[in-house]
């Protein structure tokens, strides 16, 4: 591969729609369900996200204890617990799994595993961005989400 071919070669790892709507979702979830449940269809238009993937994202969270759902006329979804103690990784790894960097560092085998030059560096990876992702909370979410908006007045 030429040198002028690998400037250009651009390698990025995305999260899956699942991940990020969650994540969008339950940070709207937790900004508006202070004064009591959140109906599905408000956060769906709010944050641009289809009500019946939605209610597929939140059936998830719910049976993981993440989110509580009430019925009736005045019914929706709440927290089950203080924003602070829900990290984005429980999250993600509710609806999508734990993210993986690479193969080779989520126990699969390959024959060249020992002497591997960049084993080493998905290791890092992976582990940053678990890090990052434990180490953030939904609390935390909110807080840049009222930095942001107080930049805008």
């Amino acid at each position: 591969m030429k040198c002028s071919t690998l400037e250009k070669m651009v390698i990025y790892m995305k999260l899956s729609t699942k991940g990020r709507y969650s994540v969008k979702a339950m940070v709207d979830l937790a900004i508006n369900s202070i004064d009591g449940p959140v109906n599905i269809k408000s956060i769906a238009k709010r944050q641009n996200i289809s009500e019946y993937y939605l209610e597929q994202l939140f059936r998830a969270l719910r049976k993981a204890d993440i989110i509580l759902s009430t019925r009736g006329a005045d019914g929706g979804y709440t927290l089950s617990k203080d924003p602070k103690d829900i990290s984005i990784k429980e999250i993600i790894d509710t609806v999508e799994g734990p993210i993986g960097i690479s193969n080779c560092i989520e126990g699969e085998t390959c024959s060249n595993m020992d002497s591997c030059p960049t084993r080493l560096l998905w290791f890092r990876l992976s582990e940053s961005i678990n890090s990052v992702m434990e180490n953030t909370s939904l609390e935390d979410m909110i807080i840049d989400y009222n930095k942001l908006n107080e930049r805008k007045c």
